[in-house]
């Protein structure tokens, strides 16, 4: 079993534990994920990209980080369960197209959208 497939396991294990699936819908599951979204980005609110890469040192900052990007993959791990697709595949399905919209040489150095390349 890969890594992925035991976090996939534990997080069902978790909810199901505690009887939370009939709550699980997906429109439910998005609404917490951009919650949990909106907490990453309030850890970054009000800061510059200098300020930030000075907190990665911090402990605590450091901590907060990777809590609220878990719970951020661990809502994705539901939503992909209760869509039944694997998210693994999704994910690399979405590379080829982005590596289509994108091709490096229109793409590199710029942050231009696909359809503006």
């Amino acid at each position: 079993m890969g890594r992925f497939d035991e976090l996939k396991e534990q997080v069902l294990d978790f909810r199901d534990a505690r009887d939370w699936s009939q709550f699980h819908t997906l429109k439910n599951l998005s609404m917490a994920l951009s919650i949990e979204a909106a907490e990453l980005e309030e850890l970054m609110l009000w800061k510059s990209d200098e300020d930030i890469q000075a907190s990665l040192k911090d402990t605590e900052f450091q901590e907060n980080l990777q809590q609220e990007c878990a719970d951020i993959l661990n809502y994705l791990v539901l939503i992909a369960h209760a869509g039944n697709f694997d998210i693994v595949d999704a994910a690399l399905s979405k590379t080829k197209v982005n590596n289509e919209k994108y091709p490096v040489e229109k793409s590199r150095g710029t942050a231009t959208k696909h359809n503006k390349l």
